[in-house]
């Protein structure tokens, strides 16, 4: 088992440990960090329950080695509440009732995150294209859709 010393900020606060140089950035935050808001579904990046914002981007943690995260800025959905206030995209969800198990639900957050802090003129006309990556298999989106919608007005409120 070879091993390499990564350092990263994941939800604002620095991490540094000896990893195996084959575990997935989705195991070390969920193993080694003991955060499990991140979900594992498909294990193959077509899902996208696994999404998290690595250096501003929404990534499938299940395709990344933790190696490849190293020097990186993560945030997982534990990192979106900010002294004890939901994010938009929470509260939206939480507003629309858009949840339904929920396993999916964090990585269409980190995702609609992602995309609302890249393109802050987003429309309500982009959430199916912003979402495409990531599938649900207990609603028709129609919830899931009026939830992003709802953070968007949220978000311009602010």
């Amino acid at each position: 088992m070879s091993k390499y010393n990564i350092t990263l900020e994941l939800n604002g606060v620095k991490h540094s440990n000896s990893v195996d140089t084959k575990k997935l950035l989705l195991n070390y935050i969920r193993e080694d960090l003991h955060l499990t808001g991140t979900k594992e579904s498909c294990g193959e990046g077509e899902c996208g329950s696994c999404t998290v914002i690595m250096d501003g981007k929404a990534v499938n943690s299940c395709l990344i080695l933790a190696v490849e995260a190293d020097k990186s800025k993560i945030t997982t959905i534990e990192g979106l509440e900010i002294e004890g206030n939901l994010d938009s995209i929470q509260q939206g969800f939480i507003d629309e009732h858009g949840v339904q198990c929920g396993f999916c639900i964090p990585g269409f957050i980190m995702t609609a995150r992602a995309a609302f802090d890249s393109d802050p003129d987003l429309k309500r006309s982009d959430i199916p294209g912003v979402v495409a990556g990531n599938l649900c298999r207990c609603t028709g989106y129609v919830k899931i859709f009026k939830s992003i919608d709802k953070a968007l007005r949220l978000e311009r409120k602010r």
